[in-house]
């Protein structure tokens, strides 16, 4: 009993399906007239998608109709969709064997394919037709241009004159726009003579010429990647894998791409942010993530001689140095190396480095300020560096100076010295200490010294308007005011 209804179901469903078949396809010849006619007024419009849905409906109404066959695969052609063209003009054929136009077309597209095995003979075929048919004659010759600039640029290539190889190959990817194997070629070349930019155009048109493979796909993001485009790499990779979530070798370099980028993110946010520690820590963990590929090495390295100058100048000489072997001219690399030389205390190659980085960009206002800090700088160390007479580093904070000074006021005051001699020289010693606590506990004046100027300088102060030099300022005296004997007490 069940068998005999299920064939009962199957027969209504079939008879349904075959009256809804029936009803899609029963369009009258006026309808389907009327379908090409609009899609011919939308093409005078230039409204391609809406031509393409009426030529659709014509092809529905209509399946043996060859002129709507053509007539869409003239719009696919427009709209960049040459398989669906290619598709649609093998169908005219089969409809109309003799619709030579349409042999023309199809042959015209394995052309710019390359497929010139199927093109040679379709030509043939419409000159044993035509004899006198220009196009199919000029195509023809065409074809054998290719074909001998084609070997010519291999032998070139072989022979290593990558220079003719790339002038051949490009004349043949104008005759051959849509060659994607010519396009590999041409950007493996390009590549080989450190042309990245046009190696990867090529790539993109591969990519766009084989979209439904996986392959490119990859082979874009790797080249991407070599560029040192991160994250252009990750699009690209991202596209493999909308194709085929499963692809093992796209996924790897997913992986591995992700992690990468989540780093160099990471490092510039940091430098956004003025955390210069943090950017060290992330840039050398970005170096262990990928150390092979030389411009993204180089990259993470630039960002870590800027931050290695902010927070550990011996360090980030080393690696600004080692950038700058391999760009000597780089102004960026010399500023940052600069900046490391001051906080090291370097203020002689402070200055050349700055002096280099005017020379190679006069425009840049930073290049300029820090020369003009190096140089004061420089003068400087020449005459008193609080820093050193307090024996504490320029990032030292208030706690820190003021310890030191407490440590040098006890081994150097005055008081503890009986021979004439040596307590003149305590007090002169001890003088120096005092003033260093003056300027270094003092927010304004450290900033003054900090940019080059000393604050307790005589002429630094005529320069700024002063008038009765004190040197220790706003009537500091370490030794006690009212002409009183001052006492250390060292106790306490």
């Amino acid at each position: 009993m069940l068998p005999r209804i299920s064939r009962l179901f199957s027969f209504v469903w079939i008879f349904w399906a075959a009256l809804d078949m029936h009803l899609v396809f029963s369009l009258s010849k006026e309808e389907v007239e009327n379908h090409m006619n609009m899609a011919k007024a939308f093409l005078g419009k230039g409204q391609l998608a809406d031509a393409l849905s009426h030529y659709h409906a014509a092809i529905d109404g209509d399946p043996g109709n060859y002129m709507a066959y053509f007539k869409r695969a003239t719009v696919y052609l427009a709209l960049g969709r040459a398989k669906s063209a290619l598709h649609d003009m093998e169908r005219v054929i089969e409809l109309k064997p003799d619709f030579i136009l349409a042999r023309i077309q199809r042959a015209n597209l394995w052309v710019k394919q390359g497929n010139y095995e199927d093109a040679v003979p379709e030509y043939n075929f419409i000159l044993n037709k035509e004899p006198s048919n220009a196009e199919a004659r000029s195509q023809l010759e065409l074809i054998e241009e290719a074909k001998t600039r084609y070997m010519t640029a291999q032998h070139a290539s072989n022979a290593q004159d990558y220079h003719t190889a790339l002038q051949e190959f490009g004349r043949v990817l104008e005759i051959s726009p849509s060659d994607a194997d010519l396009h590999a070629k041409r950007a493996e070349i390009f590549e080989t003579v450190g042309d990245m930019p046009a190696s990867i155009a090529d790539m993109r048109a591969v990519v766009k010429l084989r979209a439904e493979q996986t392959q490119p796909h990859l082979q874009l993001s790797l080249a991407l990647h070599r560029n040192g485009d991160a994250e252009e790499s990750l699009n690209a990779i991202r596209e493999c894998l909308k194709l085929d979530p499963d692809d093992k070798p796209c996924k790897t370099h997913y992986t591995f791409l992700r992690k990468l980028v989540k780093q160099l993110q990471g490092i510039q946010e940091d430098i956004n942010n003025n955390q210069y520690a943090e950017c060290v820590q992330k840039c050398d963990a970005a170096l262990k993530t990928d150390s092979s590929t030389p411009k993204i090495v180089r990259d993470i390295n630039s960002r870590q001689c800027l931050c290695l100058s902010k927070v550990d100048a011996p360090r980030g000489i080393k690696v600004c140095s080692a950038l700058l072997e391999q760009e000597p001219d780089n102004s960026e690399f010399l500023m940052n190396r600069g900046e490391a030389y001051i906080s090291n205390e370097q203020y002689e190659d402070a200055v050349r480095d700055f002096e280099e980085a005017v020379k190679s960009d006069n425009e840049n206002r930073r290049a300029h300020e820090g020369l003009e800090r190096a140089k004061k700088l420089l003068k400087q160390a020449n005459r008193r560096d609080y820093y050193k007479i307090l024996g504490v580093k320029r990032t030292a904070n208030e706690k820190t100076i003021t310890k030191a000074y407490r440590k040098l006021a006890k081994e150097w005051h005055p008081d503890r010295f009986t021979d004439v001699q040596e307590k003149e020289n305590a007090q002169k010693k001890f003088m120096e200490i005092a003033a260093a606590m003056e300027v270094l506990t003092d927010e304004e004046k450290r900033k003054r010294f900090d940019a080059g100027e000393d604050p307790l300088d005589p002429e630094a102060q005529a320069q700024q308007g002063f008038h009765g030099f004190h040197p220790f300022g706003r009537g500091f005296n370490p030794f006690g005011q009212g002409g009183q004997t001052f006492t250390f007490h060292f106790g306490g």
